[in-house]
C-alpha cells in the first residue's frame, strides 16, 4: 500500500537555508532514508545526504527528524500518520555544509585529544590479563557506531557553542570512562577527564542515551560512575589517603 507524504526539508549552505516542502510517494516497509532517495531521484537531484550502509552500523545518515536526532534508515515511516508532515533538518550542533551534511570535525578532534590505551610498564603486548567481568564492564561502549546523535542531543554542546573548546561531549567521556574501566590501563584518566575534558558540564539528564541507536546506557553505566570515580579520589579523605600512602600506578601515572 502506498500513500502520498508531506515531507518539509532543510535545504540550504553554510550561509542560508530553509526548509523546502515536497509531497513524495511512500510505500509500505519504507524508512526515511528510503523518501530521502525518492527525493533525489524524482524531485531535487541536487539534495546532499550523507549515508553509507543503511543499516544503522555506520553513524552516517544522522539527522533531526521532527525535532529528535535519528538515523534516517532506522526511522520507519509506519511510525507516521498519513497526514504528519515529517520535517527533516542537519543536526544542529554542528555547521552545515550543505542541506542534510554537517561537518562533524569536532567529534574527530576529541578523540585525537583522548590519549590510546596505556599498558603498564614491564608489560609487554600478548602479556594482558584481565578476568572476564572486567571485559564485560566496558563491552557494552564498544558498539557505538559515532553517529554523534549523544553529541548532537547534548544541550551543553548543543545550545552553548563557547562550551566546545572544553567540553570532550558523551560519546568521548564514555571513551574515557572505558579506558578508566580497564584494569590495565596506566594513564590517569580521571583527572583528565575532570580538568581537560570537561566532565563537570555533564549535569546527567540521559539525554544522550535516550537518543542512542544502540541502547547503550551512556549515562547510568558510563558518565554517573566515571564521576562517582572522579569525586572519590578528590574529595574522600579515606581514598585520597591511601592513593598517598599506597601511590598506585592508576591514580599517580
Amino acid at each position: 500500500m502506498s500513500y502520498t507524504a508531506h515531507f518539509r526539508v532543510w535545504r540550504g549552505d553554510s550561509e542560508k537555508g530553509d526548509l523546502v516542502d515536497y509531497r513524495v510517494e511512500v510505500n509500505e516497509g519504507e524508512v526515511v532514508l528510503d523518501i530521502i532517495h525518492r527525493l533525489q531521484q524524482t524531485q531535487a537531484g541536487d539534495m546532499a545526504v550523507r549515508w553509507n550502509c543503511k543499516a544503522g552500523k555506520c553513524g552516517s545518515c544522522s539527522a533531526e527528524i521532527n525535532g529528535r536526532p535519528r538515523l534516517m534508515c532506522m526511522t520507519r515511516m509506519s511510525t507516521f500518520t498519513e497526514s504528519d508532515v515529517i520535517t527533516v533538518t542537519p543536526l544542529r550542533a554542528f555547521p552545515v555544509v550543505r542541506d542534510l551534511v554537517t561537518d562533524v570535525e569536532f567529534n574527530y578532534q576529541k578523540a585525537r585529544e583522548i590519549p590510546a590505551f596505556a599498558p603498564p610498564e614491564g608489560v609487554a603486548p600478548g602479556e594482558y590479563r584481565m578476568q572476564q567481568v572486567d571485559v564485560e564492564r566496558s563491552q557494552e561502549f564498544r558498539k557505538c557506531i559515532e553517529c554523534y546523535l549523544c553529541q548532537n542531543t547534548c544541550h551543553v554542546v548543543r545550545d552553548h557553542e563557547e562550551n566546545k573548546a572544553a567540553f570532550a561531549g558523551p560519546r568521548y567521556l564514555m571513551r574515557i570512562a572505558e579506558l578508566d574501566m580497564h584494569p590495565l590501563d596506566a594513564a590517569d584518566r580521571q583527572r583528565a577527564a575532570q580538568e581537560e575534558h570537561g566532565l563537570g558540564y555533564c549535569n546527567i539528564t540521559k539525554c544522550c542515551t535516550e537518543v542512542c541507536p544502540e541502547h547503550i546506557k551512556i549515562t547510568d553505566n558510563a558518565l554517573i560512575p566515571l564521576k562517582e570515580r572522579v569525586v572519590d579520589r578528590k574529595y574522600d579523605p579515606i581514598v585520597w589517603l591511601g592513593n598517598k600512602l599506597f601511590k598506585r600506578d592508576k591514580t599517580d601515572a
